[in-house]
């Protein structure tokens, strides 16, 4: 790999933390890069490689949130477990399913997620808990499970999908949804990358030298989504899920 590579990945790699750590979809702008970077390299490396600086990135800004946010421990573990499972599940099937069968259902669902957040501006400014804590478990035990098995197996998103249900579904503040996603996100990495890991599909040296862009990136951005708050996070998330639809509804319709 030639150094002008090695540069723009790593460029878009600590982009990709920056924007991942503010509202998630960091993978809007790591893994087209590494597609582009790396094209004669088999998808399922690509996609392993990618789970690398992603889940160091999502340490380093789950630190820096919780510094300054008290999270549900009960409910972040409930969520952390099956995201784990439904990671390892979906990456052990990724080299079998084919990407585009996801991505029509994922512009619609994408569009929806959007309308609905533009529709209701008081979504998420200040929490307003939904059910009972018991519910609240279940619930999050489930979303886990299914949005972990769709990172292992595609990714794009999967952190704007997390911060999107924990603020409308168990009614969160954009600020603690994007904290608490933060810590479900380090389940699904680690689940997928040791699935990735049993069938040899990670770039270790690549994977690291992107990881310390990627921390850098989320640092950043973690501690201006703390100083902006909710209403800043709630700008970037709708700025992401719009670069999301354009990015995959380009590579559904019309690429």
């Amino acid at each position: 790999m030639s150094i002008e590579i090695a540069i723009f990945l790593a460029i878009a790699s600590g982009f990709a933390g920056f924007v991942d750590a503010m509202a998630g979809g960091g993978g809007l702008i790591q893994l087209p890069a590494l597609l582009v970077g790396l094209p004669n390299k088999e998808l399922p490396l690509i996609l392993g490689t990618n789970k690398v600086p992603s889940i160091f990135g999502t340490a380093a800004a789950a630190r820096n949130y919780f510094k300054n946010i008290k999270p549900d421990i009960p409910l972040t573990l409930t969520m952390m477990a099956p995201a784990f499972a439904g990671s390892m599940g979906g990456a052990a099937l990724a080299a079998f399913v084919p990407k585009d069968l996801f991505k029509p259902f994922l512009v619609f669902l994408l569009i929806v997620v959007a309308i609905y957040t533009w529709r209701k501006p008081e979504l998420g400014m200040a929490e307003n808990l939904k059910f009972t804590h018991k519910k609240r478990l279940i619930i999050v035990a489930l979303i886990g499970l299914m949005i972990g098995f769709y990172d292992g197996i595609f990714g794009p998103g999967t952190g704007t999908f997390l911060v999107f249900f924990l603020v409308s579904t168990i009614g969160y503040a954009f600020l603690k949804a994007s904290a608490t996603a933060k810590l479900v996100n380090i389940a699904t990495n680690a689940g997928a990358i040791l699935s990735f890991q049993l069938t040899g599909h990670i770039w270790w040296q690549l994977g690291l030298l992107l990881a310390f862009a990627n921390v850098t990136g989320a640092i950043i951005g973690s501690r201006l989504a703390i100083k902006g708050g909710s209403p800043l996070v709630r700008k970037v998330f709708l700025a992401v899920i719009f670069l999301l639809i354009t990015r995959v509804a380009w590579d559904t319709f019309i690429s």
